[in-house]
């Protein structure tokens, strides 16, 4: 009996992953030099770490019983028999190169600023992709509530430079190893007493992550996190003073906050204060502000397309309002928990890039370090082709990115390009412009052109860019 024939797959990218190009790109490209030219400003400095780690890294750091660890990393064994994984997150390689590289030598706080691709295998949904695009700012070597403060500042300036606005923070204390236990105890005792009427998810949290009870978005389990115990109240004197701290800071930066005492970040190395950054939640709340004691407690017509549009995107809006875009909290037992000799105090936190491009009117910032062409070169004839590459040259000292097809020879081939491209300008350079050491700037809004020297292009580029 014959083999059934092979059926063959269409060739696409997996799911969850996407390519980016085009103005897309540039997009993504403009907010990633925003936020580094930021970070830069507030005194963070680059770091790269490598897409695959050891899996052991993340199984100690974030811990076994999260869901980053049992279901959503990407892992592999190499032919040496080693577990590496697809990085998940930033923050566990931060750490683990702060130690591998004696960081704790030089003065301190070490400051860093990171970014790019990330990788979960979760349930792709919208601004969430299993190839995830993040930026974040890392502060290492201090315990003091201004680095909190700091990294929430500069997360926040971020955002807003993109033109979001209505941002908010929600925030919460979660303790320190002395506060801890305690509230994991009260907090198991208090699901403990509804464990019947728990998701299946939840009866295993009481066991093994008690912390994520919080997180669960299961209907059955929502009204049991209304009335739980909140961790505010168990803080120990010094996590107590220590929030207390970062409120005043966000006060004095007139940075709203919402104290959430549901919000624990159930990852295991958080420790006092954790947040996320939300998207505008509506003038319900824009201004909803929570304050804390010194004890710790918390306070169809002509305009119908245009209305249609208009209706769309405030449906656009209000699918994307109260969602997370940044995140993040202090991790002073990261350290420990991937091996390292001594504890390591450190906060920090990272932005969504994915999410916040999806948000109703974010305005990347055109990008610089890579330019957009703004100039689409056409060559006419053989002369002008042999010169092409050098005035090309000319151009690319002048630091001018250009569009082109080389590759084409008719006139109105290579117009019909730039006319799809729309570029403001081209410049055209054909065979009497190859002899007289010339080229036609043409201004595309307008169609007036100018007959311009080769030996003052650069300079006359400039001025009209």
């Amino acid at each position: 009996m014959s083999a059934e024939p092979h059926k063959k797959e269409s060739i696409r990218s997996p799911k969850g992953m996407r390519d980016i190009w085009g103005d897309e790109y540039y997009r993504y490209q403009g907010l990633f030099e925003k936020a580094q030219e930021i970070a830069v400003y507030y005194g963070f400095q680059p770091i790269e770490t490598p897409i695959l780690e050891h899996e052991e890294l993340f199984s100690r750091g974030v811990g076994e019983h999260t869901d980053i660890v049992e279901k959503e990393m990407y892992s592999l064994r190499t032919k040496g028999g080693d577990h590496l994984v697809m990085r998940p997150e930033g923050t566990a390689a931060i750490m683990r190169a702060y130690i591998e590289h004696g960081m704790h030598t030089i003065p301190q706080p070490v400051m860093f600023y990171h970014g790019g691709p990330f990788f979960r295998h979760e349930n792709p949904q919208r601004g969430r992709l299993r190839e995830l695009r993040q930026f974040g700012v890392e502060v290492l070597g201090t315990q003091k509530s201004i680095a909190d403060a700091l990294v929430i500042r500069t997360l926040m300036d971020i955002l807003e430079e993109a033109g979001l606005k209505n941002l908010s923070i929600d925030i919460n204390s979660i303790g320190d190893t002395d506060s801890r236990p305690a509230y994991t105890r009260a907090l198991i005792n208090h699901y403990k007493k509804h464990v019947d009427a728990l998701c299946p998810h939840c009866r295993e949290r009481i066991k093994s992550n008690p912390l994520r009870l919080l997180d669960c978005k299961d209907e059955r389990c929502a009204q049991w996190k209304t009335d739980a115990p909140d961790s505010v109240s168990f803080l120990s004197q010094a996590g107590k003073q220590h929030f207390k701290e970062v409120l005043e800071y966000l006060d004095s930066l007139n940075i709203t906050y919402h104290i959430n005492p549901t919000l624990v970040r159930g990852l295991d190395y958080y420790t006092h204060t954790v947040f996320e950054i939300i998207a505008d939640r509506g003038t319900d709340s824009a201004d909803e502000k929570t304050q804390i004691n010194a004890d710790g407690k918390g306070a169809d017509s002509a305009d119908g397309k245009t209305r249609m549009h208009a209706d769309e995107k405030e449906a656009d809006r209000k699918d994307m309002a109260g969602l997370a875009i940044a995140s993040g909290g202090r991790y002073d037992n990261l350290a420990k928990l991937i091996g390292g000799k001594k504890p390591v105090p450190a906060v920090g936190g990272a932005i969504g890039l994915d999410r916040v491009l999806m948000m109703p009117g974010v305005k990347a910032p055109a990008p610089r370090i890579m330019k957009k062409p703004k100039i689409y070169f056409i060559q006419i004839g053989f002369e002008a082709k042999l010169k092409s590459l050098s005035v090309i040259e000319v151009l690319r000292k002048a630091h001018i990115p250009i569009i082109q097809s080389l590759s084409k020879d008719s006139l109105s081939a290579q117009l019909a390009i730039a006319e799809k491209t729309a570029v403001p300008y081209v410049i055209i350079f054909g065979q009497k412009e190859a002899m007289d050491q010339t080229l036609i700037v043409r201004n595309m809004e307008n169609r007036s052109q100018e007959t311009v020297k080769l030996a003052k292009l650069s300079e006359y580029i400039k001025h009209i860019k």
